[in-house]
């Protein structure tokens, strides 16, 4: 796409963003509860309370405490259970025989449906395991190799609610993927199921106020792209959501290469983060300080992200709960990079206005299978535009408020006006001043070819005081910009601040020093190189006395 059509695309969006106006979703969405677990069932009050859905939208069901069940216990104590109150309810059309299929259902005559949503609250089992007694060899035989389990999340299974005894065995087609026009009899088909949970009953209910918060004051922050994968393909599809991001008009940084962010990269406010290839988070998402900020989306593809939402370390969509996140996806069980969710589709929908549930849908390949939708489904990240964000500037975290210029600033920057540029970037220095900030002034500045003038906008950084853990990578990122294009001796200050101030770690801290030194003999100045040498090797300064033996 050039310029000209993502500026167009980009202006599109902002006005369907604009016009999308409030419907009856939320009366149309029904809250599943355990219960078995009082948490559960207050989480699911909570959460209708919020967004202003009926209480009678409430079902609560006596369910097993377990993540991972077995298929007869899905179908005894989930399936049928919810499928019979759902159609005594009139959220389901059609009839239920007494007559059983093999897998115990009771055979159905489903016509369509009323949800807009089906919620899971933090107590409902996540996910089935294979079952090899259920299997229809001849059904088997038909079905491609890596394709012949059972084994699935329960969300997933769900979607299928309103179908007729559909198989279980392997992937079914999502006949909402990527159909902008679907179909109102493919729309019957599928029931949006979404979950509200995590590692605690805290980071469950954050996903709801994180969401609130987001509808309010708009999506702001930085986004982060982790490339370098094990297939092309979805090299390719992050690089396209690289693309929306930029054409959206936020800043970022992308990781290339084969490693991913680490934890000494400038990771500020990640409010959109998508990247492989990883079993477990790791770099900067494993920094005891770090939390996500009001309304972030992250999705990292790995086979099984979502094996556990219990676990605040293991696999991505457990620590990203934890920190803070308001909307995240992932697979309990081995997905296959074809059916996994797709990033670029998804987040094209998302800045065209779309819920969470739909857009979720909407990049989802496959049901009956592996994926997890976790969040709100109502929640809009797109619904303030950036102009109404500017023109609440005032109101909103002065910690944030900076991020708002930066994308204003990208927006004015694709359609050529940089005098106008400049000047909202100066202002905001005068008005708000920060570290983030000057960042963005900086690489704005280098990448017009002002490198002097990226130099002067982080002048001040050297006399701030020793910064902390959560902030020493956004210094190291101004060091290393002055070291680049400017001279040694204007950069030298800077190093001098990053080793006085607290490393996220002692290799960290060993770098910042070796570094420090280089710069330091590229200055002529060899007293500092001396004096870097030493803490690296752990010596004391001539100057220090030696501790008595």
């Amino acid at each position: 796409m050039n310029l000209r059509g993502r500026v167009v695309w980009l202006l599109l969006a902002l006005v369907a963003v604009a016009r999308a106006a409030p419907d009856d979703l939320a009366a149309r969405t029904v809250i599943l509860v355990n219960s078995r677990q009082p948490e559960s069932v207050a989480l699911g009050r909570f959460y209708a309370a919020q967004r202003g859905i009926p209480p009678t939208n409430l079902v609560a069901l006596p369910l097993p405490a377990e993540e991972t069940i077995t298929w007869r216990t899905f179908v005894d104590s989930v399936w049928q259970p919810l499928q019979d109150e759902l159609l005594r309810r009139g959220w389901l059309e059609g009839f239920l025989s007494e007559q059983l299929d093999p897998l115990g259902r009771r055979r159905s005559g489903i016509t369509g449906h009323k949800l807009a949503y089906l919620v899971l609250c933090r107590g409902t089992p996540l996910r089935i395991d294979h079952d090899p007694t259920t299997l229809d060899e001849r059904a088997a035989a038909r079905v491609q190799k890596e394709f012949r389990t059972t084994a699935a999340s329960v969300d997933s299974e769900l979607t299928l609610l309103a179908q007729n005894n559909p198989p279980t065995l392997g992937p079914l087609p999502n006949p909402l993927f990527n159909a902008p026009r679907a179909a109102e009899v493919s729309r019957e088909l599928v029931v949006k199921v979404a979950r509200l949970d995590g590692p605690s009953d805290a980071a469950a209910r954050h996903l709801v106020t994180s969401a609130l918060e987001a509808e309010r004051q708009g999506l702001i922050g930085r986004y982060y792209v982790d490339l370098g994968g094990p297939h092309a393909s979805g090299d390719r599809w992050l690089e396209a959501t690289r693309d929306q991001l930029v054409d959206l008009g936020f800043f970022g940084d992308v990781q290339g290469g084969s490693g991913m962010f680490d934890v000494t990269d400038r990771f500020d406010a990640p409010v959109l983060y998508f990247g492989w290839y990883a079993l477990t988070a790791n770099g900067p998402f494993v920094r005891p300080e770090f939390r996500f900020p009001p309304g972030a989306i992250a999705l990292h593809i790995h086979s099984v992200s979502a094996a556990s939402l219990r676990t605040t370390k293991d696999f991505w969509c457990g620590p990203f709960l934890a920190h803070g996140v308001t909307a995240t996806f992932g697979n309990v069980f081995e997905p296959y990079l074809e059916f996994t969710i797709r990033p670029h589709l998804l987040l094209a929908e998302l800045a065209q206005g779309r819920t969470l549930g739909d857009a979720a849908y909407f990049a989802t390949p496959a049901l009956s299978w592996q994926t997890v939708v976790i969040g709100d489904p109502l929640y809009r990240p797109f619904r303030v535009s950036l102009d109404e964000q500017m023109q609440h500037l005032a109101e909103l975290p002065p910690a944030l408020a900076c991020y708002v210029i930066a994308r204003k600033v990208a927006v004015l920057d694709r359609l050529g006006l940089d005098p106008e540029a400049r000047a909202l970037l100066a202002r905001g220095m005068r008005e708000r001043p920060s570290l983030p900030l000057a960042l963005t002034v900086a690489r704005y500045e280098i990448a017009h070819g002002r490198p002097d003038a990226a130099v002067t906008a982080l002048g001040f950084v050297p006399r701030l005081p020793p910064v902390s853990a959560a902030d020493w990578p956004l210094l190291k990122h101004a060091a290393e910009l002055v070291a680049a294009h400017g001279a040694a001796r204007e950069a030298l200050p800077f190093f001098e601040l990053l080793v006085k101030s607290t490393a996220p770690n002692p290799d960290a801290q060993l770098h910042a020093l070796g570094d420090a030194r280089r710069v330091a003999e590229a200055a002529g100045d060899m007293t500092r190189a001396l004096e870097f040498a030493r803490q690296a090797a752990g010596l004391p300064l001539p100057n220090a006395p030696s501790l008595p033996k």
